[in-house]
């Protein structure tokens, strides 16, 4: 059946790249709702902006949507994973700003806070996407690829110069309470000598030390290092999944990324939904239901964190 929150959630933080403080209210919805970010500071009228990947305006450092009047809602990848990682299929995500905050640079939190407003079920069936060929995008050196599964599979390689990242690969299958044991607190991370540039481009001006992991060749500038040994992978993860909840429903499918970013599974998902032979609607009996991701979530799934 359908999902939504038990109760109404709140959190408070500043935006990643725009540094404005910003709140979050996340709220139950009915079924069919979908996610649905509604922007508190404009016209009511303008107002929504549904999560959906034909509404992601294309950005290689963060998820934006942005609706038909114009108005977006940006970084919105990590809540996303949350909502996904969590099972929650319907919610109204109230924010007072052009962006979410980035808090403490993972989902941890706001995975905390959906499991203390509890779950719903809903009187409404489930549907989910079920991947029916293989489907494949190429942007420069970075690809990703929807595979026909079971369940819902994330693979994720990636390979960077500073060896405090390296070569990093990992596949996980997101049934249950995977994605918030193995994912959920992994932080998005940069090099030191990406912050200038990004700041001179108005970007990264809410970052720190403790809302990023920061390297620098072979050493983490952040405090406390690294969460994980690979949690520069596991966070690409975590984006992925977020990134490929834009859908509007679950997926069944094993998703293969290389390098790849925000605007690299929004292409793989234009793809997929172009391509009317390769995906079609699929009622959730209960066989699939329990493979889905966060059915079965205990809060002895959540990792702790420094």
């Amino acid at each position: 059946m359908q999902t939504t929150l038990d109760t109404t959630v709140a959190f408070e933080g500043k935006g990643l790249h725009l540094g404005q403080p910003v709140s979050v209210v996340v709220r139950p919805a009915p079924a069919d709702h979908g996610i649905i970010f509604r922007r508190m500071d404009v016209d009511a009228s303008k107002a929504d902006v549904p999560a959906l990947w034909h509404r992601v305006i294309v950005s290689p450092l963060n998820t934006r949507i942005e609706n038909a009047a114009g108005t977006s809602v940006s970084t919105i990848e990590h809540i996303m994973a949350a909502l996904a990682g969590c099972g929650l299929h319907n919610a109204l995500v109230e924010v007072t700003g052009p962006e979410v905050p980035i808090l403490d640079g993972s989902a941890a939190q706001f995975v905390e806070g959906f499991l203390h407003a509890g779950v719903r079920r809903l009187n409404a069936p489930l549907r989910v996407i079920e991947v029916l060929k293989p489907v494949s995008v190429k942007v420069g050196d970075a690809t990703a690829r929807l595979d026909p599964a079971d369940t819902l599979h994330i693979r994720f390689e990636i390979d960077f110069t500073d060896r405090a990242i390296g070569h990093q690969e990992k596949t996980l299958n997101m049934s249950n309470g995977a994605f918030v044991r193995e994912l959920s607190n992994s932080r998005t991370f940069c090099r030191s000598s990406d912050v200038d540039a990004m700041r001179a481009q108005g970007l990264a001006l809410g970052g720190t030390l403790e809302n990023a992991v920061v390297v620098d060749g072979a050493e983490v500038l952040s405090p406390g290092g690294l969460r994980h040994k690979d949690e520069a992978v596991r966070h690409k993860m975590l984006d992925a999944l977020g990134d490929l909840y834009t859908a509007g429903a679950p997926i069944l499918g094993r998703y293969t990324g290389s390098k790849a970013g925000h605007a690299v599974t929004n292409a793989l998902l234009c793809a997929l939904f172009n391509d009317p032979d390769a995906w079609a609607w699929r009622d959730a009996d209960v066989a699939t239901a329990a493979r889905l991701p966060g059915v079965g979530l205990r809060w002895a799934d959540v990792p702790a964190v420094a």
